[in-house]
């Protein structure tokens, strides 16, 4: 499957280099839906709820209601994903607050809806990045996949070194993270072009796409055949 993605920061859809520099704006939200309406799922990101500096929520809430969504950014409690899931998004994706000092957050896991929930497991120089990317942790994706198993439905692996840098991803990376795990894997960052989603969907593994059909390298109708 392939997932076109929406990233919200300001009241606007952009793309990030890294998370970090914003590298163009996107047409409006109404405009984006339209665009992707042919797939069968959206990723939605709340980048200003994701770096803690506020929330894009009447904005969310809009796209949760219009198209099947998998939304996340900044879900880092209980009531926040049951809010999000009561406004009409498919999934939710949570990341930073399902770790925690000691490793993966169980306790705040375990209270989570496991078939509506896709954990972001997210790495940057080999280790898992949290709080917009922006705190590395001493964990490796590879090494907590299983252990994160009992408590969601499928994970979202971003590539954060080449994220935005339409450079190309790491398929080996992707390959290692798809023999340890038997649950839905979605892939990000830095996927160019089509060669490099054809890999990925050769190991079963879905394609979260941004920045490459935001630029025009990857184009929609070619994705759709």
């Amino acid at each position: 499957m392939i997932i076109p993605c929406i990233d919200l920061m300001d009241g606007k859809v952009v793309q990030l280099v890294q998370g970090r520099e914003k590298a163009l704006e996107g047409d409006s939200p109404e405009e984006m839906l339209r665009k992707f309406a042919a797939f069968p799922e959206i990723q939605v990101i709340d980048l200003d709820a994701a770096m803690g500096r506020g929330s894009n929520g009447d904005l969310v809430r809009f796209l949760a209601s219009k198209a099947v969504t998998r939304v996340g950014g900044g879900v880092r409690s209980v009531e926040r994903a049951r809010e999000l899931l009561d406004q009409g998004a498919h999934r939710v994706i949570v990341g930073t607050a399902a770790f925690g000092p000691m490793g993966v957050n169980v306790e705040f896991l375990a209270r989570l809806d496991r078939e509506r929930l896709i954990v972001a497991v997210d790495s940057k120089d080999g280790r898992i990045v949290v709080k917009g990317w922006r705190e590395s942790t001493n964990l490796s994706a590879e090494a907590v996949l299983r252990e994160l198993e009992p408590y969601c439905s499928g994970f979202l692996c971003t590539y954060v070194d080449k994220e935005g840098m339409m450079q190309g991803t790491d398929l080996d990376w992707f390959r290692r993270l798809r023999a340890a795990t038997s649950l839905e894997l979605t892939a990000a960052g830095g996927i160019t072009t089509i060669e490099e989603v054809r890999a990925l969907q050769a190991m079963n593994v879905h394609a979260a796409l941004g920045m490459a059909i935001y630029t025009g390298k990857l184009k929609l109708e070619e994705l759709l055949l």
